[in-house]
C-alpha cells in the first residue's frame, strides 16, 4: 500500500508550489505566454461579472450547476469562452465552475488499453505476416491532452498501428519471432517520444501473436521434419560405428581365447532353446569337418 500511494504522488501535485509549477508548463506546452494569459478583454469582464451576479441572483438553485465533483482518478480541465482558464486542470475533489460562460472536460488518469487490429505486415525477408499487439498507456498531463490533439485516444491508436508496422519492417521473419521482448520495448520507447507532446506516457507495449500464412506454415513443418529427420540419421550412424567398435574389440578378446569362443557358442544356444522354436540348427566349424575329412584319407 505504501509503495502504491509513493507511485500516485509523482502523478498529482502534492503542494501549491508544485501545483503552479505544472500549471505554467500546461501553459507554456500549449503555446501560451502569461502575457497573453493575462490579458482580459472588456467583454470578458463584463460577462464574467454578469454571470457571477446571476448565480447569486438565483441561489441556491444555481448550485445544482455550479458544483462539480472530481474522482481523485481524474482531472478537469476548464474553459472560459473558448479560452483556457488560468490555472490548469482542476481537481481532485470539488470546485465551482460559472455555467452560461465556462465548460469543463474531465479526463481519466488511470492506465488504459486498446488492441492494435491484425497488421498485414511485409517483413524485411519479404514474408508476409499479420501481427496484432497490445498497448498499456495513460494521460500524464490532462491540460495538454485537452487542448493539443481533438482525440488523444483514437490518435494514440493509429500511431500505434503505424509504428507496429513500420517497425516489424525492418526486421526478419526469425527475428519478430525470437526478439519479440526487444521489439516490444523499441516500439514502447518510440509511442512515449511521439506522444510526450499530446500529455500521453505509454507505459507498455506487448506483441500478441504473429500469425503466418497456411503455405509457408507448411514450409517450416516440412523443413523441420527434414531437420529432425537428418538428425535421426546422424544419431543412428554414430550408434552403429559405435557397435562396429565395439564388436571388434569384442572379436580381438575371443581370439586371444578359444574357449571364451565356444562358450559363447553354448550361450547363444541356450537363448535359441530358451524360446518356442522346433527346428535348431547347430552350426559346425570347418575345421572339425577338415579333420574328419583327413583321417578318412
Amino acid at each position: 500500500m505504501q509503495n502504491k500511494i509513493s507511485s500516485n504522488s509523482e502523478k498529482f501535485p502534492t503542494s501549491m508550489y508544485e501545483t503552479k509549477g505544472r500549471n505554467s508548463m500546461d501553459e507554456q506546452a500549449i503555446g501560451r505566454t502569461p502575457e497573453v494569459t493575462s490579458e482580459r478583454g472588456l467583454c470578458e469582464t463584463l460577462l464574467t461579472f454578469l454571470c457571477v451576479a446571476l448565480v447569486i441572483a438565483t441561489f441556491p438553485l444555481s448550485l445544482f450547476f455550479c458544483i462539480r465533483v472530481v474522482q481523485e482518478y481524474e482531472r478537469t480541465v476548464i474553459f472560459r469562452l473558448g479560452r483556457l482558464v488560468h490555472g490548469g486542470s482542476k481537481g481532485p475533489g470539488i470546485f465551482f465552475i460559472l455555467p452560461c460562460i465556462e465548460n469543463c472536460t474531465t479526463v481519466d488518469l488511470r492506465t488504459l488499453t486498446f488492441d492494435v487490429p491484425p497488421q498485414e505486415v511485409l517483413t524485411k525477408d519479404s514474408v508476409t505476416i499479420s501481427v496484432d499487439a497490445v498497448v498499456y498507456y495513460r494521460v500524464q498531463n490532462a491540460t495538454v491532452s485537452v487542448a493539443n490533439v481533438e482525440n488523444v485516444h483514437h490518435s494514440t491508436s493509429l500511431l500505434a498501428q503505424t509504428t507496429l508496422r513500420n517497425m516489424l519492417g525492418t526486421h526478419n521473419l526469425h527475428e519478430i519471432l525470437a526478439e519479440r521482448e526487444h521489439i516490444s520495448n523499441s516500439m514502447q520507447s518510440v509511442l512515449d517520444e511521439c506522444t510526450d507532446d499530446w500529455g500521453i506516457k505509454v507505459e507498455r507495449v506487448e506483441i500478441k501473436d504473429v500469425r503466418l500464412p497456411v503455405q509457408l506454415q507448411r514450409a517450416m513443418a516440412a523443413e523441420a521434419e527434414a531437420a529432425r529427420e537428418a538428425r535421426a540419421k546422424v544419431i543412428a550412424a554414430e550408434g552403429e560405428q559405435k557397435a562396429s567398435r565395439a564388436l571388434m574389440e569384442a572379436s580381438e578378446v575371443i581370439a586371444q581365447s578359444p574357449a571364451a569362443l565356444q562358450l559363447r557358442y553354448l550361450q547363444t544356444l541356450n537363448s535359441i532353446s530358451a524360446e518356442k522354436n522346433s527346428t535348431i540348427l547347430f552350426p559346425i566349424p570347418i575345421d572339425i569337418i577338415g579333420g574328419l575329412m583327413r583321417k578318412e584319407e
